[in-house]
């Protein structure tokens, strides 16, 4: 065989490019040889998955288009309860950034949060105690998942949505991050009509604690993957505290949120059990069909029995609260504690409606609204003025 490879090699040119030529075509034939078997347990898809929480994934930046439709969504619906809202007409120039025109906030004494007033969170979907139980307006269910109570909790709101949800998305796709953000909406919104007292409550967090509850479930699953826990861990614990935290001021609903991360929790332990490869990485090329055809197989069938039993929680969760909601049946009845989760008292706002009313009386061009509950007063220059504003400033006299 030695003989027939000099007998090869003099065949060739004797110049310094055969020579050069032989060389790289040897150290070629090298490098394949060597080449990686595949592995079951951890790939190199797996390895460069492992950090791609903390840097940029290898996924197209155009996979990550549903977190930032939703965020489209919100910000839109914000704009229009804010045009809906029109401080500068219906409260006649009494407004927070007077400069915003028509888009100008409520004041502080009446929406900590900078957003709408009460009546025109409640004509834009936002939930009520008697609008489910007296007037079966079930479609506020969906309206609830999508209003925000003030600019405040917009931002906090898309900035942790965008932090969390683009990273998820990158990892395991847009069709199982948008399931998740849409399921954990919905049932958020069942499980806050079980608590829900009779003011205003708006629901857009829910959604983002559906993304979180997927997350934990998958740094539980997946941990072996994370070379990051502790960082995955505190960011985690971080965007839950701030927004929760959020949801003590009122007319955000912290229930909402709870519903939505349970439901996130589950979904995630169903659906991201098993990171999503890399196509570059893990193709029919590098491995074969055998062990490409495995490695799917073993992504979607993976621990059949946890998934099985996550989404029979879910939707005994869900049936469970759609069955307490037809009844009509509210938990805050029999938890007196439970509204303190949801909302701290203060002397600038309130927690719940007491039944304020006041007396209304008009001279010279001005109104005059009397509390009947603790004689409080206040007089505004000006009398053209609707019901459902009269209304809103009555509860802010009887605070």
């Amino acid at each position: 065989m030695t003989e027939s490879f000099k007998a090869w090699e003099r065949e060739l040119s004797p110049g310094k490019s055969s020579a050069k030529s032989f060389t790289t075509e040897h150290e070629l034939i090298d490098v394949k040889a060597t080449l990686p078997k595949f592995h079951d347990e951890i790939t190199d898809d797996h390895q460069e998955w492992r950090i791609s929480f903390s840097k940029s994934g290898s996924r197209r930046r155009g996979d990550t288009w549903i977190i930032s439709v939703f965020v489209i969504l919100h910000a839109g619906v914000f704009i229009a309860t804010m045009l809906v809202n029109d401080c500068w007409t219906n409260s006649h120039g009494d407004c927070f950034l007077k400069g915003l025109g028509r888009l100008s906030f409520q004041l502080l004494s009446e929406n900590p949060l900078l957003g709408p007033s009460e009546s025109k969170l409640d004509e834009m979907g936002a939930l009520r105690r008697t609008f489910l139980t007296e007037y079966r307006q079930t479609w506020r269910l969906f309206t609830f998942s999508v209003l925000h109570a003030g600019a405040i909790h917009l931002v906090i709101n898309i900035c942790s949505m965008l932090f969390v949800g683009i990273h998820l998305e990158r990892e395991f796709g847009p069709l199982r991050i948008g399931i998740i953000y849409i399921l954990s909406s919905f049932v958020g919104s069942l499980v806050a009509s079980l608590f829900v007292q009779n003011i205003p409550a708006v629901g857009a967090s829910g959604a983002l604690y559906g993304l979180l509850g997927s997350m934990l479930s998958m740094l539980i699953w997946n941990r072996k993957y994370f070379t990051n826990k502790i960082a995955v861990s505190a960011l985690l614990v971080s965007v839950f505290v701030l927004n929760f935290t959020l949801g003590l001021l009122p007319y955000v609903d912290n229930f909402s949120s709870i519903g939505g991360f349970i439901s996130g929790f589950l979904l995630g332990s169903s659906l991201l059990v098993s990171p999503q490869l890399a196509p570059n990485k893990a193709g029919l090329i590098d491995y074969g069909l055998k062990s490409y055809i495995k490695q799917k197989l073993k992504r979607y069938l993976d621990r059949p029995i946890m998934r099985i039993v996550s989404l029979v929680l879910l939707c005994l969760i869900v049936a469970g609260c759609v069955v307490a909601l037809h009844f009509g049946i509210n938990i805050s009845d029999y938890c007196q504690w439970c509204r303190y989760i949801d909302c701290v008292p203060s002397r600038r706002w309130h927690c719940q409606n007491t039944g304020t009313s006041c007396v209304a009386m008009v001279n010279d061009a001005q109104l005059t609204l009397t509390c009947t509950r603790n004689g409080n007063f206040r007089i505004f220059p000006y009398t053209n003025i609707s019901t459902a504003r009269q209304n809103d400033l009555c509860t802010l006299i009887c605070l």
